[in-house]
């Protein structure tokens, strides 16, 4: 007798700028993993997992915030959020709060989109998509440097070149990949590091941007949409017609 496979129940954890800038991603996040198969509930009291805070150093505050997303998303199989940043916080940086078992499940069953797409579920094709632009891929400073296992290999270290991003995108037919100079290096963006070097932030998004320009890309992907949301802001500034996409979208087959 085969048994069928058990759906993987899964809560959808959209970050807050994300659901205060940009929920077309969260929209996308939420369609994908049902067409995947997953039984997908969204914790309508969910707010910041309290990354901001605890960057900062407002470890009182943080607490709170950590608290909430523990009472939120406890006992689910995975956690599922569209940001590698704010899935590192929860994983390694979740400590301003008790460390109970409920807060040990919390953090240790939350993924990022594409690990959790790339690594668990171990899907690679997506027949509902296409894409016929040409398409640069960035790669937080995050999901490659912080975010364990990363989703990309780093030019600084010598071994085997993969790119989790690129082989779920691999079979979505139309994409013509162009290659940057400088492809990982940092955009500036940073979160608080944008806020307080303001001057340092913009020149090394305008590096960034240029560098995509040069290369001829239409369309910039990736994981992380903090990334993209500096980039964006930096490439209109210097009237660059070059546009931003979440993985989400694309993998879920939005129109652009």
């Amino acid at each position: 007798m085969t048994m069928t496979p058990i759906a993987p129940r899964v809560a959808l954890f959209v970050p807050c700028f994300i659901d205060a800038s940009f929920p077309e991603i969260g929209v996308a996040t939420l369609q994908l993993l049902e067409r995947l198969g997953c039984i997908v509930e969204y914790p309508f009291n969910q707010t910041c997992c309290g990354q901001p805070l605890a960057n900062e150093g407002d470890q009182k505050n943080a607490a709170a915030c950590e608290a909430l997303f523990v009472q939120n998303f406890a006992g689910y199989d995975y956690i599922v959020g569209p940001s590698a940043s704010c899935i590192h916080h929860v994983r390694q940086h979740m400590d301003a709060i008790e460390q109970t078992d409920e807060v040990t499940q919390v953090r240790t069953h939350a993924y990022e989109l594409v690990e959790f797409l790339h690594d668990i579920l171990q899907v690679r094709d997506f027949p509902w998509a296409s894409f016929p632009h040409k398409v640069a891929l960035h790669n937080s400073c995050t999901s490659l440097r912080s975010l364990q296992p990363p989703l990309a290999s780093m030019s600084e270290i010598r071994g085997p070149a993969f790119s989790k991003p690129k082989e779920l995108l691999a079979n979505v037919p139309g994409i013509e990949w162009v290659e940057l100079e400088r492809a990982d290096e940092c955009c500036g963006f940073g979160g608080l590091f944008s806020i307080f070097e303001e001057g340092v932030s913009a020149k090394m998004g305008y590096d960034k941007v240029d560098d995509q320009r040069r290369a001829g890309a239409e369309y910039i992907v990736s994981a992380d949409m903090s990334c993209l949301m500096h980039q964006k802001g930096c490439a209109q500034r210097l009237g660059y017609g070059q546009k931003y996409i979440h993985i989400a979208q694309i993998l879920n087959g939005d129109t652009v």
